[in-house]
């Protein structure tokens, strides 16, 4: 019984993680139907997992009509929730994404500015010279200036680069697979690698579940044809025979052994023929 309640639990769990991700992943691919979209995939997931079980245990009484139709159902709502997912698991990469892309953009915002400062200082030290003392206020004030600007640049810069560090850090292992299976020259190398795995967990995921499920039904089949062993026959008591006493009992005292016993129906008889 462990072999049928096994995989139809585990096959329940994966069914019901894929219709979270996919009617997630419907809604935002339709967002302006939000919970029409949400109550459509689940009844639809519900629906692919009993047609699943009834088609599995009526087979051979189902007609040929009924077959194909049932098997083109199942297949074409497993492409819907494979399409869930893909937009669910593809928009949480989007969204990493976009994080990254506007940290990086105030990045190069504040080094374009640095770079203005720079060349700033540099045009004024040309002017001070190399004598110090013969600086202008003017220009030495204006130097003082460009250099607590670069200073309050890099304070500004520092935490954009901190947290786009640990962004890169958490899509770290996307890279080391993309590096191995594309170039790094592609600029698309990374989101091409996602795409990849997505695929992959795409056809994993839910015909995993449903033939999860077909296998409990083979397991449950099978334990219930199982015939079940005979009962035990239990032994009848034997009863103990009573061992008859071999002495002479009492009454063989008082009976004449010469003399015939007579019953009482043929007492009447005897006196008759006197």
């Amino acid at each position: 019984m462990t072999q049928a309640i096994l995989p139809f639990l585990t096959a329940i769990a994966l069914s019901a993680i894929a219709a979270y991700y996919s009617v997630i992943g419907l809604a935002q691919i339709f967002p302006g139907s939000f919970w029409p979209i949400i109550v459509m995939g689940t009844v639809l997931e519900i629906a692919k997992l009993v047609t699943v079980s009834w088609l599995y245990n009526n087979w051979k009484e189902t007609i040929l009509v009924m077959k194909v139709y049932f098997i083109t159902a199942i297949i074409l709502v497993m492409l819907i929730t494979s399409m869930g997912i893909f937009g669910f698991l593809s928009r949480a990469h989007i969204e990493s994404n976009i994080i990254v892309g506007a940290n990086s953009v105030q990045v190069k915002q504040i080094e374009q500015r640095e770079k203005l400062i720079r060349e700033r200082l540099t045009y004024l030290y040309r002017q001070a010279g190399d004598d110090p003392e013969k600086v202008a206020r003017t220009t030495d004030r204006q130097i003082r200036n460009a250099q607590a600007q670069l200073v309050e640049l890099t304070k500004e810069k520092l935490p954009l680069l901190r947290e786009e560090n640990i962004l890169r850090a958490e899509v770290g292992p996307i890279m080391f697979i993309a590096e191995l299976l594309y170039d790094k020259d592609d600029t698309k190398f990374i989101d091409k690698a996602v795409r990849f795995v997505i695929f992959i967990i795409i056809f994993v995921f839910d015909p995993l579940a449903v033939l999860l499920l077909i296998a409990a039904n083979q397991s449950y089949k099978k334990y219930k044809i199982k015939p079940k062993p005979p009962a035990p026959v239990k032994k009848a008591n034997r009863k103990k025979k009573l061992d008859l006493p071999t002495s002479p009992s009492l009454e063989s005292f008082f009976i004449d052994k010469d003399k015939m016993l007579v019953p009482k129906n043929q007492i009447a008889k005897v006196r008759g023929m006197k």
